[in-house]
C-alpha cells in the first residue's frame, strides 16, 4: 500500500499576484538539487489522524508554524515515487527566516557508523504562480493549477 502524507499549500495575495510558500527538504540527497525539489509542506498521516489533522500538525513541526482556519481542499496527488497526498490550502503569512524544522538523523556519509543529524526543511520561499510551476516537485504541480483554480475572483 502506498504511503500516504498531507499538507498545507500557504498562499497569500500579494502585489505579483497570488504567492505560494514552498518549502526545500533538508539532508544530503537534496543538497544539491533545487528545480523540481521545492514542495508543499507535508507528512506521514498517523493511524489515528485525518488528513486535515496530519496537515496542520505537519505545518508546525516543519515550519514552526501553528495555523487555524479553515482548510480549502485542494485534492489527492500521487507523486512519481507513489506516494498519495492529500494537500490543503490556506490563507497565510509566514517569514521564511523564521523557520524552525524538526530534524531527523541518517547515517552520512553512508556506511560510515557516524550518525548526523539533518533538518527535515532547510529552505521557504514565497513564489509566485509561475515561479513555483518551475521549482515545484513536477509530481505536485496540480496542486499550483487547483489553487488558482480554487481562487479565481
Amino acid at each position: 500500500m502506498a504511503q500516504q502524507s498531507a499538507g498545507v499549500l500557504l498562499y497569500r495575495v500579494a502585489e505579483r499576484g497570488i504567492e505560494v510558500l514552498l518549502v526545500h527538504p533538508g539532508g544530503p540527497f537534496w543538497r544539491n538539487k533545487q528545480v523540481g525539489a521545492w514542495q508543499l509542506p507535508k507528512g506521514l498521516i498517523e493511524a489515528d489522524e485525518t488528513p486535515e489533522a496530519a496537515a496542520r500538525r505537519e505545518l508546525e513541526e516543519e515550519l514552526g508554524l501553528a495555523i487555524s482556519g479553515e482548510l480549502v481542499p485542494l485534492g489527492r496527488i500521487r507523486q512519481a515515487g507513489g506516494k498519495i497526498v492529500d494537500a490543503f490550502a490556506l490563507a497565510g503569512e509566514f517569514d521564511p527566516a523564521a523557520l524552525r524544522s524538526q530534524t531527523f538523523e541518517l547515517e552520512w556519509p553512508p556506511h560510515s557508523g557516524r550518525r548526523e543529524a539533518f533538518p527535515e526543511i532547510d529552505a521557504a520561499r514565497w513564489m509566485t504562480l509561475d515561479e513555483a510551476s518551475a521549482w515545484i516537485l513536477p509530481s505536485q504541480r496540480p496542486l499550483l493549477e487547483r489553487l488558482e483554480q480554487a481562487l479565481a475572483f
